[in-house]
């Protein structure tokens, strides 16, 4: 019998320098974390975790998760990324259906998505 997905809980980008990854996203999402230790940061993303975690010294940073956060105007949170101190990886562009993806790099090579998917809503 499969076990049941109950949907995104977590989000893990990893990082070197772990100090600095807090501050940027702090300024980036504009919200501090609810967990805050030298192993694990936590932020609280509409009911999502966004977690930093320190990279392993010996293991690359691969970015190899692609994972899209919700937002309602998808070019302004790109541009505001951008100011940020990200740098682009996917421009904004509508995938069909009035769906808006874009895509930037954290300083840590990580690939952060943003979506604005007018077809899906959270269950209440």
């Amino acid at each position: 019998m499969a076990t049941a997905f109950h949907g995104l809980r977590t989000a893990i980008y990893y990082v070197t320098d772990i100090e600095k990854a807090k501050d940027w996203y702090v300024a980036a999402l504009g919200i501090s974390p609810y967990f805050d230790e030298p192993f694990y940061v936590g932020f609280n993303v509409g009911g999502y975790e966004l977690v930093l975690h320190p990279a392993k010294k010996d293991a690359p940073l691969t970015g190899g998760v692609a994972v899209y956060w919700g937002v309602s105007d998808v070019p302004a949170a790109y541009q505001a990324l951008l100011a940020a101190g990200a740098s682009p990886y996917e421009e904004p562009n509508d995938v069909g259906g009035n769906i808006v993806v874009a895509a930037v790099k954290d300083p840590w090579g990580n690939v952060l998505g943003i979506i604005d998917n007018p077809h899906f809503a959270l269950p209440e």
